[in-house]
């Protein structure tokens, strides 16, 4: 109701309700003075040959039920909010029933992270029922965009390995999940020159990972790595202070090879990790960073 543009949308729906309450009753007056239309009490109407239609009078039960039920009709609309806008005497909203659920909700979970909420993330990745929690908090809330197997795909991280744009600690974990990150590679063509040293910026990009380059392009964009070197460092090896890539590994999150690159310096990108401080509660989200951080740690373990 608190949607409506104007009272005058509150006013149309508070006398539509009591008006159409107010009709039921004037039509049960009107049928209940009803007579019979024929001198055997029948409305004269007759179906297949014998069956015919009387007018009797509505059964007194009936009678009593429905006007019972309009009278509390009128003081559900009256308690509750059915009268437009009006809040009425008990001030009940969806949105103060949702804040009690999710509150006893809440409660009732408190429970459960007592036992986890002071444990460190290495203590929690070796507790099985921990890791159980974990494991459901990110198929719930994470899964979507990393995939149910935490490895990712374009544009989303893959959390099973140790390349982290902004640390890969689980205090760091914490604090992505918490606040969410935000990655912003400005369109760079005009600071780095023509077509061609974007072509050359691209080559020397890809040498920097020992993948296969133009080696004459590569030596001629060298130079032009110095509008990279800001935030990716003079050696490439990124900036995890503000979520610069490393260029200088094999992980490439929006693709690979020379066209995926000159598309990046000359269109940039925007990635954005959505905050879940607010969806959930920070005992959620102290089992949930490490879960994933033993992810990386069983793939590293695994690799050794």
């Amino acid at each position: 109701m608190s949607d409506f543009f104007n009272d005058g949308w509150s006013i149309f729906i508070a006398v539509a309700t009591l008006a159409s309450l107010a009709a039921c009753l004037v039509l049960l007056f009107i049928a209940s003075r009803r007579r019979p239309m024929a001198t055997d009490n029948s409305t004269g109407h007759v179906f297949d040959e014998d069956l015919t239609e009387l007018n009797n009078p509505l059964p007194m039960w009936w009678v009593v039920l429905f006007v019972l039920t309009v009278v509390f009709a009128f003081a559900y609309v009256y308690a509750f909010p059915g009268l437009g806008s009006a809040p009425g005497p008990l001030a009940w909203t969806s949105r103060g029933e949702l804040a009690a659920d999710q509150a006893k909700a809440t409660a009732e979970m408190a429970k459960i992270y007592a036992a986890y909420t002071s444990l460190p993330a290495e203590a929690l990745s070796r507790d099985e029922r921990a890791m159980a929690i974990g494991q459901r908090l990110f198929i719930n809330n994470c899964a979507t965009c990393h995939g149910s197997d935490a490895r990712g795909s374009k544009g989303f991280p893959d959390l099973t390995d140790n390349d982290w744009l902004h640390g890969g600690s689980p205090e760091k974990i914490e604090e992505s999940i918490t606040l969410g990150r935000t990655g912003v590679m400005p369109p760079m063509a005009a600071a780095v020159g023509t077509a061609e040293d974007v072509h050359n910026l691209a080559n020397y990009v890809l040498s920097l990972s020992g993948s296969a380059f133009d080696s004459i392009a590569a030596h001629s964009g060298k130079q032009k790595f110095v509008v990279c070197a800001a935030c990716h460092g003079a050696d490439g090896k990124g900036n995890q202070a503000i979520g610069a890539p490393n260029l200088t590994d094999k992980v490439w999150l929006h693709g690979w090879g020379e066209a995926a690159i000159t598309a990046m310096i000359n269109n940039g990108k925007t990635n954005v990790m959505p905050a879940q401080g607010g969806r959930l509660a920070p005992e959620q989200i102290h089992l949930l960073a490490a879960y994933v951080w033993s992810l990386s740690q069983t793939r590293q373990t695994a690799a050794k």
